[in-house]
């Protein structure tokens, strides 16, 4: 993993650049893209249409009939050099989470890869306290990072052709939590009964880059009534001291 000593300035069409920071999964580097799309929004620069942070880097999309490249490098450059990352510190979630069965067809086969019964999974999943890295590819589509080493695992050769909404899974040293249905090479570990994309809620995503979960295995028995609960406008997610 490498964080540049110099942001990185890339084009990326004629209506986009990308501000790079480094090229690993790591917190300081994210907290620099959070502080950063924070920073630009605030400014209110002409031709700056929307700004989208991922893991290492923050994509600021243009209008270029309106954007001075020149001028947003020096600008940009110059909020760099004053970013505040201490407060950049979100929200903390405990997710409920119905594991195997069903909800979770993979579990099985990862405690296997691993050489562990699936309490040993579960208990190593919902252990840790992960952090929301950023939110992209479909929406309300979760990336994570924090997972436990020992139940890293590949993804799959033969990804689903359809996944469930909620489902909490694992790719590699990555967590998610998936806002819709969709395809998915990931291994499902679980799922949650939590809405985490609505389009008609504001915000639509329920979890922001920065924020923090935290999973709660909870029995499958209790899927129904806590699906009822959600369906009808509940938040089964629960902020927590963090």
């Amino acid at each position: 993993m490498t964080t540049h000593t110099e942001p990185l300035f890339l084009d990326a069409g004629d209506a986009a650049l990308v501000i790079e920071f480094g090229d690993g999964i790591d917190a300081n580097i994210n907290a620099r893209v959070l502080a950063l799309d924070a920073a630009v929004l605030a400014a209110g620069i002409v031709g700056v249409v929307e700004t989208v942070p991922t893991y290492r880097s923050l994509m600021v999309q243009v209008d270029p009939l309106t954007f001075d490249y020149d001028a947003f490098v020096t600008r940009a450059k110059a909020l760099i050099a004053g970013l505040d990352v201490k407060g950049i510190n979100g929200k903390r979630w405990r997710v409920p989470v119905v594991y195997g069965g069903e909800f979770g067809i993979d579990l099985d086969d990862v405690a296997e890869r691993h050489k562990m019964t699936r309490n040993e999974v579960i208990s190593r999943h919902a252990d840790a306290i992960y952090r929301v890295y950023m939110i992209g590819f479909m929406p309300g589509y979760t990336y994570l990072g924090g997972l436990d080493p020992k139940i890293m695992t590949p993804r799959r050769l033969d990804p689903r052709a359809m996944t469930p909404a909620g489902s909490v899974s694992i790719g590699g040293i990555q967590a998610l939590i998936a806002g819709c249905a969709m395809p998915s090479g990931w291994h499902l570990l679980g799922r949650s009964p939590a809405i985490t994309f609505l389009a008609t809620r504001e915000p639509a995503t329920l979890f922001a880059p920065g924020d923090e979960l935290v999973f709660e295995p909870v029995d499958a028995s209790r899927w129904d009534g806590l699906a009822k609960r959600a369906a009808a406008g509940e938040l089964i997610a629960e902020i927590i001291p963090a």
